[in-house]
Formats: structure tokens, sequence, C-alpha cells
């Protein structure tokens, strides 16, 4: 017998059709011996509805009634998964945030978990009764329900299977597993078998929508297994797990990319000690994330052009910013560039083979595509080139990793 958490998303329990699919497979599941907890979004939708008519009364709203209202699409979702699931002669309840309780900080609408008490649900599991969670919540100080952001119904599944001892934590969705690459642009990706909590990390946060890197993340500090598996097909998905756990390590596991990039440009700025804080203090503050930066220096040492690149939605946030304090920086152009895209290759094999990124330097240059920006880490290697060159960038790497399907 194992203790398992299925998480399931919004596409899911679009409808009441497809929570009978999952009050199925969460049966298979009982009938197997398995102690389940059941975690669940909101119906694909609800939640894009309930934040408009928030914001439909108020630009400018109290969170914490924001909260409360775009809360209540998981606990619509549980309540009927747990109607659903009796209807199939189980034990079942459902449970909010709150009644676990799953405790968060004071962030509303983007909070995060301090602890879980399991006291009560680990009873409940432990009685034969099948527990639904509504994920995405908490209860924050105050005793106010807090959500955790989009995509928070990962974190809570993972954190919940961390909190219960789970065996496995199981993330349905769309989807029946994690590919070499979006197998919608390369019809050649294929689907791993398993990948590493790293490999994984570092493919969500470079653009693939299989897992928020939240839960990754949580998954990889707690050693939670994780498997990642379709609600709408009988066929085994792709287990996420700890890098002793893979034998042999592909030199490159797979390629990822995203569209949210820009790129700014200041040209001609003084080259001198505190102009790199000056530039990105005021990014900081405005909460402006910056990711991939380069620096060239003149000929004559006296100034310097930086490169860099924020995600799209900050872009005009951060020319005005700039522009703002372009006397006291002292650059002589801003130049931005919204029609870019970061193709990154990732793999552990990386850290004991050399040549990986000559391989996709030189493949990228076979094929005519300019690098504009290069950043690297220990597993991954990313760069920026111009947006209309994206399938043809991630067509020739994936062939070139010999990553293509057989």
């Amino acid at each position: 017998m194992a203790r398992l958490v299925l998480k399931f998303g919004g596409t899911s329990v679009a409808n009441v059709e497809r929570i009978r699919n999952v009050a199925m497979r969460v049966k298979r599941e009982v009938d197997a011996g398995n102690e389940v907890a059941v975690v669940v979004s909101a119906m694909s939708g609800a939640t894009n509805q309930l934040v408009a008519w928030v914001n439909e009364i108020s630009k400018f709203y109290d969170p914490r009634e924001y909260d409360t209202v775009v809360a209540t699409g998981e606990q619509v979702t549980s309540g009927l998964t747990a109607l659903a699931l009796q209807q199939l002669g189980l034990k079942a309840r459902s449970w909010q945030g709150w009644q676990i309780p799953l405790r968060t900080d004071s962030t509303h609408s983007k909070a995060r978990i301090d602890a879980i008490e399991t006291d009560e649900l680990d009873r409940a599991m432990k009685s034969g009764e099948v527990a639904v969670v509504s994920g995405f919540q908490g209860v924050a100080e105050g005793n106010r329900i807090a959500t955790l952001g989009r995509g928070g119904s990962d974190t809570s599944a993972v954190a919940l299977a961390a909190a219960l001892h789970a065996d496995r934590c199981d993330i349905y969705t769309d989807v029946d597993g994690v590919y070499t690459c979006d197998p919608r642009i390369v019809t050649k990706a294929r689907k791993l078998e398993k990948i590493t909590y790293e490999e994984m990390l570092e493919m969500a946060s470079l653009g693939a929508k299989v897992l928020q890197t939240r839960s990754v993340e949580l998954a990889m500090n707690h050693r939670v297994r994780v498997q990642v598996l379709s609600s709408f097909e009988d066929k085994p998905g792709t287990m996420v797990v700890d890098e002793e756990e893979i034998v042999e390590k592909q030199v490159v596991s797979g390629i990822a990319y995203s569209r949210d990039e820009a790129k700014v440009t200041l040209t001609k700025v003084a080259d001198r000690p505190g102009v790199a804080a000056a530039i990105f203090g005021p990014l900081a503050d405005a909460a402006i994330n910056v990711d991939m930066i380069v620096q060239n220096i003149s000929d004559d040492g006296k100034a310097t052009d930086i490169t860099f690149t924020v995600g799209n939605a900050d872009l005009d946030r951060c020319v005005k910013l700039l522009n703002d304090q372009k006397d006291k920086l002292g650059f002589v152009e801003l130049k931005p560039d919204p029609n870019v895209v970061k193709v990154s290759v990732i793999g552990v094999g990386m850290r004991s083979h050399a040549g990986v990124a000559l391989s996709m330097f030189r493949t990228l240059a076979e094929k005519g595509i300019n690098i504009q920006v290069i950043s690297t880490s220990e597993i991954k290697i990313s760069v920026l080139v111009d947006e209309q060159y994206l399938e043809l960038a991630l067509r020739a790497l994936h062939t070139a990793y010999h990553l293509d399907a057989a």
C-alpha cells in the first residue's frame, strides 16, 4: 500500500463529465489499496472569470478580498469532486486550505507556504477517507484566505505530499509527460521516462509549461517523487526524481524556449565603478526582473554598451524608468527590442562533458542564426536570438544533440 497525492489541473476538471473521469481514476488507486489525497484546481477558465469580476469592481482592489473571491474556484471543484467520489461508493470529503490548515505568509495573491498541519488529514486518510483538497489556497494571519499565485495548485500538491510523507505526487494534466522539446514545434520530440529535479527546474524556469517552478523547487528540497501524466490517456508519464535514480545521464536532456523576453541596450555608458548598480538598482526597486546581461567595453576603455533582458510585460516600464534617469546614468541611446526569444539546452550530463556550448554555437551558425546574448549555468546554456528563427533553432539543436525520436 502506498500513500499518494494526485493533483488535477483545470483542464482535467473542466466540466462535470471530466470530474467524473477524475473520480474513476481516484477510485482505481483506492481499489488498489492506496491512501489517497486529491488536490484540484479550479475548472478551466473559472479563475480568469473571477479575476475579471474583481477588476470590474476596482482596479485598485484590496488583495485580501481578491483572494477571497478567486479562491472560490477551487472550493467549487473540491466539493464537486468529493460528491463524484461519494457517488462511486467511496468515503470522501472536501478540505479548504483554512480547514487543514495550510498556513501561509500574508503576501496576498502570491503567498508562500509556511507550514501544513496534517494531523486531521492524516487521521482521515488512515481511516480510508479520500481527502479532496482545494489547491492554490491557504490561510494567512488574521484567518484570512490567501492564494499562492497562478500555478499554485502544483505547489499545494507537492507541499502536501511532503507534509504527508507521501510515496509519490502525481500531477495529472493535458500532456502525457515531459518531452525533450515542445512537440508542437519539434515533431521528433520524445517523452522522457525520467528527468532530474535540477533539469526540470531549469526547464520550468526557462519557459516549459509542464510544471510550475515553485513546485519543482519544493519537490527537490523535500525529495518528493513527482510523476507528470495525462488525465485523458492511460499511459506512463515522466518521473521527476533525484539524479541518483538516473543511471545513464544524457549530455543534453531537453531544449526549452521562452517568448517572454525583451532586450534592452544602453549605448556609450560611462565605464566607471558603480554604473551597473546605478542601472539595475532602480529596476530591482521597481520589481523588474533582469535575466541575461552582457557588457562590451569600448576600445578607449572609457565607455561601455550594456545589454540585458527583461520580461516582455516589464519592457515599457523599464524603458520609461531608465529614460527618466538618462542624465544621471549618462547613456547616449536606449534601444528596446521585444522581438527576441531565449533558447536553452539543459542536461546534468554537461557537468562531465566538454563541447556542449561549441555544438550549440556551431549548429546555430550553420543555420545563419546570430546569437545576441549568452548565459550559462552548470547544467544549462541559454542564448538570445531573433524570434523569427525560433522554430529553426529548436529543430536544428534537437537534431544536433541526438534527441530526435527514432
